[in-house]
């Protein structure tokens, strides 16, 4: 008979999801929602980390909480953290120290995989819920290069608006037509544009969408966390030698 080893409390989710304090509703494809994820996922709300605390304040003044919450995490049973907030690469550094797992915080930390894909020339732009308030420093920490072009949804009918003042209910139709004018506007702008990354968690259901307007591949925390998971529990395959069919 197999002897198993313990240690923690759940079983069978890999991936450990830190999410902000809120109250508007999520769609499927949002990372709020659980039926986004094709396999198991554990939740902890920080408490007090709300969008416009994270976005246009400065999450490092929240770092003991979210440290908290992940311990917590790490305890329960996940083999990797990750956050619902792309601006939360400014504590990525000190999440992976303080939680002794692989930490994914940030949508952004994609970025030099997708521009080391592209052909010469091709360059990757950044989507985000606020470009008034995405800095430098949130570049670097995700060791996305200063000079990436970054766009925006600030000047848009509702999707910031009422993502980062929390609304209690949402116009997904007008989040949607947000979206796809800001990929108007890369296009318009962006001539050597050759992949697009959505730095909002939030944006998730719109991706099909900006990648059918623009014809640019799309990444998004979905396509990051997805990878993630590959790596903590890696698909099992029967090993049949005699038939490699």
């Amino acid at each position: 008979m197999s002897t198993f080893s313990g240690g923690k409390t759940v079983f069978g989710a890999s991936v450990g999801i830190l999410m902000l304090e809120t109250r508007f509703p999520r769609i499927p494809g949002d990372m709020g929602n659980a039926l986004t994820w094709p396999f198991p996922v554990h939740y902890r709300v920080v408490r007090g980390a709300s969008p416009d605390k994270v976005v246009r304040g400065n999450p490092k003044e929240l770092l003991d909480v979210f440290i908290e919450a992940g311990k917590d995490l790490v305890a329960t049973g996940a083999d990797g953290i990750t956050t619902n907030c792309g601006f939360l690469a400014l504590v990525q550094d000190e999440l992976r120290e303080a939680l002794g797992v692989p930490v994914a915080t940030s949508s952004l930390m994609q970025v030099p995989m997708v521009q080391a894909m592209l052909p010469p020339g091709k360059k990757t732009v950044v989507l985000t819920i606020s470009k008034a308030t995405l800095t430098d420093a949130h570049l670097c920490a995700a060791n996305v290069p200063v000079d990436t072009p970054v766009y925006g949804t600030d000047a848009g009918r509702v999707f910031t608006r009422d993502i980062l003042g929390d609304a209690a209910e949402i116009d997904f139709a007008a989040c949607r037509q947000d979206m796809l004018d800001a990929a108007d506007q890369i296009m318009a702008s962006e001539p050597d544009a050759g992949a697009i990354v959505l730095e909002c968690t939030n944006m998730v259901p719109y991706a099909a969408d900006v990648r059918k307007r623009t014809g640019l591949p799309v990444y998004s925390i979905e396509s990051f966390v997805t990878w993630f998971q590959a790596g903590l529990m890696p698909r099992r395959f029967p090993l049949e030698l005699d038939d490699p069919r």
